[in-house]
C-alpha cells in the first residue's frame, strides 16, 4: 500500500523548476549537530572549484550560519519589488535570513511566514544560469521542508548523519519524508567519521564506524562517502574559510572532493534533473 500523503502535498507536475537552475540539491538531516551546514557550504565550494556555477541557498532560517562559513555580512540588494540579487563569495550567488536578519536577534516566526520566506529565496532571487543550487535545510522534517518539496522542482537529496546510532536513528525519517513526496535521495554522506591521529598515525572511530555505509545499504539509496574528522574543517567554518576553497590537492579537503565527485555523478544519473542535465566536471 503507498504511504498517505502529506499535507498540502502536490504532484510533481506541479513543482515548476526554477529559470536557469538545472539541478536543485537539497542538503538535508534528521537532527541538528550533525554538520549538514558544514557539509553543504564545502560542497557548494568543491563543486564550484570544480567547474560548475553554484548558488547556495541558505533555507535554515532559525540558524542561519552560512554567512559565517562564508565570512560575509553583505545586505543583498533590492532590484525592485520582486527582485533580489544574491550575495556573491567564493564564487557563489548566496542567499540568506542570516544577511537579512544580522546579529542575535531570534526568528519568532510561524509556518505560514516561513513558506512566504522560503519562497522569496526560491523565485525572487536573481539565481541566474546554474549548474547546481544547493539548499541547506534545517534540521527535521517541519514547515521549510515542506515549503520546498512542494513548490520547487527538487534534483535529488544528500542526508547528512554522524556513525552514531542517535544520529542514523533520525536519518530515516529524513530518507522516508523525501520518498512519502517522490523526492530521489542521492546518497547519505557520514560527517565526523574518523578521526587521523596525528601521533600515532592510527584511524579512530571516535563514533562508531560504518554505521552511515550500513544505513544506506539498509534503504537501498548511494552512499557518498565519509568525512573526517579534521580540526582544520572546524576552524575553517568558525573563520569563514571553507576547507574546499583550499582545493582538492589539500589533504583536509580530499574527503570532501571525494563527497562532491559521488553528489555531481548521482544528480547525472537523475532521469530528467531540474531544467538539464548537469554539466559534465572534470
Amino acid at each position: 500500500m503507498p504511504p498517505s500523503p502529506m499535507p498540502g502535498q502536490t504532484g510533481a507536475a506541479e513543482r515548476a523548476p526554477i529559470p536557469g537552475v538545472k539541478n536543485l540539491v537539497a542538503v538535508a538531516s534528521g537532527k541538528g549537530g550533525v554538520g549538514k551546514t558544514t557539509v553543504a557550504v564545502n560542497l557548494a565550494v568543491a563543486l564550484n572549484r570544480m567547474g560548475a556555477s553554484v548558488g547556495l541557498l541558505d533555507a535554515d532560517v532559525y540558524g542561519p550560519n552560512v554567512p559565517l562559513m562564508l565570512n560575509t555580512s553583505e545586505q543583498p540588494q533590492a532590484i525592485d519589488e520582486r527582485r533580489i540579487l544574491p550575495v556573491e563569495a567564493y564564487g557563489l550567488k548566496m542567499i540568506s535570513m542570516g544577511l537579512l536578519n544580522p546579529g542575535d536577534r531570534p526568528m519568532i516566526w510561524r509556518g505560514p511566514m516561513l513558506h512566504s520566506v522560503i519562497q522569496q529565496f526560491l523565485r525572487s532571487v536573481q539565481w541566474g544560469q546554474l549548474e547546481y543550487l544547493i539548499v541547506d535545510l534545517p534540521p527535521g522534517t517541519g514547515d521549510v521542508q515542506l515549503t520546498l518539496i512542494q513548490t520547487v522542482s527538487v534534483t535529488g537529496a544528500v542526508v547528512v548523519t554522524t556513525p552514531s546510532v542517535v544520529a542514523l536513528a533520525d536519518v530515516r525519517k529524513a530518507i522516508e519524508m523525501f520518498r512519502q513526496v517522490n523526492v530521489d535521495i542521492l546518497g547519505v554522506v557520514e560527517n565526523m567519521s574518523y578521526f587521523n591521529c596525528p601521533h600515532c598515525n592510527g584511524r579512530i572511530d571516535v563514533f562508531g564506524h560504518g554505521e552511515g555505509q550500513h544505513m544506506a545499504k539498509l534503504f537501498g539509496v548511494p552512499f557518498l562517502g565519509e568525512i573526517e574528522i579534521d580540526p582544520q574543517i572546524r576552524i575553517g567554518g568558525d573563520s569563514g574559510k571553507p576547507v574546499a576553497a583550499q582545493g582538492e590537492s589539500a589533504s583536509v579537503a580530499k574527503s570532501i572532493y571525494a563527497m562532491a565527485r559521488a553528489v555531481a555523478a548521482q544528480v547525472a544519473a537523475v532521469p530528467l534533473a531540474g531544467a538539464g542535465p548537469a554539466v559534465q566536471i572534470d
